[in-house]
């Protein structure tokens, strides 16, 4: 199933812009894309166990990676490959974003969410960098859970 049909299957209501690639989160914030929505920074990380983590925040924020490695009892984290990338998320650089999990069927990849996001509508590329999506973050909750995923709310100061 492509993330249409599992949006649509879920009952997930979203609204949708069709915009140039953008591969960066500065790229995104130039078009002034007009949706409602707090806009998120994806990363795909992965520790020397290969444990893989998919770390969604607002936009604006940077990354605590001692932090990140904390609540997810991992240590020595650094960014996954071009490769693990397509292979576990069927994703191309700049496309990062928590609805590829629908590509994760070995159910290798743990999703941390900046609590900040919660009870809020977040932007996100739909697996694709050329479309972003506003959903309500409890929606994604909805989508993870049904993917029988794992995730983390990270808590406090992710700067």
């Amino acid at each position: 199933m492509n993330i249409y049909e599992i949006l649509n299957k879920l009952n997930i209501k979203y609204q949708e812009v069709e915009h140039q690639a953008a591969y960066t989160v500065e790229q995104i914030q130039e078009m002034n894309i007009d949706l409602d929505g707090i806009g998120c920074k994806n990363l795909f990380l992965t520790d020397k166990k290969g444990k893989y983590f998919l770390v969604t925040i607002e936009e604006n924020k940077r990354v605590n990676i001692k932090e990140v490695e904390k609540i997810t009892n991992s240590k020595h984290l650094s960014f996954a490959s071009k490769e693990e990338l397509k292979e576990i998320l069927s994703l191309e650089p700049g496309s990062v974003t928590p609805l590829s999990i629908i590509n994760d069927h070995n159910n290798k990849v743990i999703v941390v969410l900046d609590e900040y996001l919660k009870n809020n509508k977040i932007l996100v590329h739909p697996n694709i960098n050329t479309k972003t999506i506003s959903i309500d973050f409890a929606d994604l909750i909805k989508l993870i859970e049904y993917e029988n995923h794992q995730y983390i709310l990270m808590k406090g100061n992710v700067l």
